[in-house]
């Protein structure tokens, strides 16, 4: 596609250049293939002096990386490192292939082994996983010696600008100076409206900033082909029983977290806060989360919506964070009769499930962990979402809904995100739209 070629072009250039780059490009709009195409030609312009590349990937897109390059570019030699005694013997084998591919968490491990090789470029997929500077994987990645870095993310910027300067500090050292200078810089403080207008400046400076360096399109700008998607907040009211349950919690949880606040200050307190928030969350969801039998207003409200799609014949994908809301889900759908299948971080064969969804003929319901379906999925079988649950974070939800509105999708995306008016889940969603607004102004068109 003719986008994708102007990705190719990009990263040519900035190998030209001598400088490291974000590919920021919307889910599906091929990523990969473009870096791809990129090492191949890396490879043909440094045949001379060859060095092999480095991926690092979440674990689930590992094995996607070598049936990729298989396709389309089977000259160029992979070796995907994976668990095991094996992975030892095939670290000696790195300097007879062209891409070697690691996941993040053996990357931990082998950090000291694959330190001693130099590559001509280290390639971190799904980059948003550096976006804490102080964690250890991202001064791991940094310590690894190539000739050139970059990032491929479709959200660059996830909860904070911070997350910016990590993967930016990574592809190009220094480029946006210290950790402190940026904040100071990018996230003048002020209150009111001459506060907004000074935020709204210096985001604009940092988006002007940035484009050297990062290319990011959009599916609406160049899948001219891609159906429309829509996207509904579903208001769930609680049951009766539900809600006083919440609004006891609330006492309880608010009473706890000021008494710990007080005892040993905020900083030292915020495990305390997040366990109140989740527990909160989980009450929203179902009480069977916390314990009690009272029925989920919520539950009722998904199964409203269900029961008509399936019986017209629709495959619907449900996204929560908690696993155990996904098996009372199941449960439920289950003592419904109706066809389901279920995707989480406790599944076996990943590539197998997804596969029995794609090609049941039959109206089915996918459950799915948000954590272990966030990447790497293409569900284009489906056009009905729900998210059962909010998240801090709307880039995460963007992305969930992105596994079917993605190229091949040639039906209208219809995607419900289930909110509890009212209570904590209505804050999360007041706080996913100031986020929106903060990826906007800096990643906007």
């Amino acid at each position: 596609r003719s986008y994708q070629k102007e990705g190719f072009d990009f990263l040519c250039h900035l190998t030209g250049l001598k400088l490291g780059g974000i590919l920021a490009d919307d889910m599906g709009l091929g990523k990969t293939l473009q870096t791809l195409a990129w090492l191949a030609w890396l490879k043909q312009r440094n045949a001379a002096q060859p060095k092999p590349a480095l991926v690092i990937c979440p674990a689930s897109v590992l094995h996607n990386w070598r049936r990729e390059a298989e396709k389309f570019t089977p000259d160029v030699k992979v070796l995907v490192l994976e668990s095991g005694a094996a992975r030892h013997a095939l670290r000696k084998q790195i300097p007879q292939h062209d891409l070697i591919v690691t996941n993040y968490a053996l990357l931990r491990r082998d950090w000291e082994a694959l330190q001693k090789f130099a590559f001509s470029v280290v390639i971190l997929d799904e980059a948003q996983f550096i976006k804490n500077p102080a964690a250890q994987i991202t001064q791991s990645v940094k310590q690894l010696k190539s000739v050139q870095r970059l990032a491929l993310t479709g959200t660059p910027l996830e909860n904070r600008l911070l997350d910016l300067w990590s993967i930016v500090d990574f592809v190009q050292p220094g480029y946006l100076g210290s950790q402190e200078h940026f904040t100071e810089t990018y996230e003048p403080r002020g209150d009111g409206e001459s506060g907004q207008i000074a935020q709204r400046i210096a985001r604009r400076r940092l988006a002007a900033k940035l484009r050297p360096l990062m290319l990011r399109r959009l599916k609406r700008q160049v899948a001219k082909d891609l159906p429309e998607r829509i996207e509904e907040r579903r208001d769930c009211d609680l049951g009766e029983a539900q809600r006083k349950l919440y609004l006891a919690e609330l006492r309880r949880s608010r009473e706890q977290v000021m008494q710990a606040i007080a005892e040993k200050g905020l900083a030292k307190s915020k495990m305390h806060v997040l366990a109140a928030l989740t527990r909160l969350r989980q009450i929203c969801c179902h009480p069977a989360l916390v314990g009690n039998d009272s029925a989920s207003g919520k539950t009722e409200t998904l199964f409203e919506l269900l029961e008509p799609l399936l019986a017209e014949g629709q495959k619907v994908l449900v996204f929560s964070q908690f696993v155990q809301m996904l098996k009372l889900i199941e449960a439920e759908c289950r003592h419904r009769q109706l066809p389901t299948h279920v995707l989480t971080g406790e599944s076996k064969d990943r590539q197998a499930i997804v596969q029995a969804f794609q090609d049941d003929p039959n109206a089915a319901v996918f459950l799915l962990s948000l954590r272990a379906a966030g990447t790497g999925l293409n569900l284009t079988t489906a056009s009905y979402v729900v998210l059962y649950d909010p998240w801090w974070n709307p880039a995460v939800e963007a992305q969930a809904i992105d596994r079917s509105h993605r190229i091949g999708q040639t039906r209208t995306v219809n995607a419900y995100r289930l909110i509890a008016p009212g209570t904590v889940e209505e804050k999360i969603w007041d706080l996913q739209q100031r986020k929106s607004q903060t990826i906007a102004d800096v990643l906007g068109e």
